[in-house]
């Protein structure tokens, strides 16, 4: 099999960064009572029990995840997949929103301690790589939807 059209691979680069966002530690936080991290769903610890849950950044990085995958299937109505492109760019943004968000929380049930330290972790970013890939994706898939007009316009 071979991949025909390039906004193919963009929402499929997409759709595997966002699942490592789903699954990996966005940001971490170390203090008196232990190391934490940041996930999509929950501030766990380092045994991975939930202190403070994050279920709708959780959502929306999900269906950030979810929306892409969908998107490609549509290959035959262009229009409807730039409005997905449209759609999935303002859940990036939403995600990347939600994650500043849930990150100010978690810092914030850990500013009072004595020793209190935080970071971000890698994966904290990629909805802001997604974002680009997103935009090449809807690009992309308009130039086609250009294409397919000016061929009807020939004939």
């Amino acid at each position: 099999m071979m991949i025909q059209r390039i906004q193919t691979l963009y929402l499929l680069i997409v759709t595997a960064l966002m699942a490592v966002t789903l699954f990996v530690p966005l940001a971490w936080f170390a203090g008196d009572a232990g190391e934490f991290g940041l996930y999509a769903f929950a501030l766990k610890t380092a045994e991975g029990e939930a202190v403070q849950p994050a279920v709708y950044m959780g959502v929306v990085l999900a269906l950030a995840c979810a929306l892409p995958l969908v998107t490609i299937f549509l290959f035959r109505r262009r229009l409807l997949q730039i409005r997905l492109c449209v759609v999935e760019i303002v859940l990036l943004l939403g995600g990347v929103i939600m994650e500043g968000v849930y990150y100010f929380l978690s810092w914030r049930v850990f500013s009072d301690l004595a020793f209190h330290t935080q970071g971000f972790r890698p994966a904290i970013a990629l909805p802001l790589v997604c974002l680009l890939f997103a935009y090449l994706a809807a690009r992309a898939i308009f130039r086609d939807e250009l294409l397919v007009r000016a061929a009807d316009r020939i004939r």
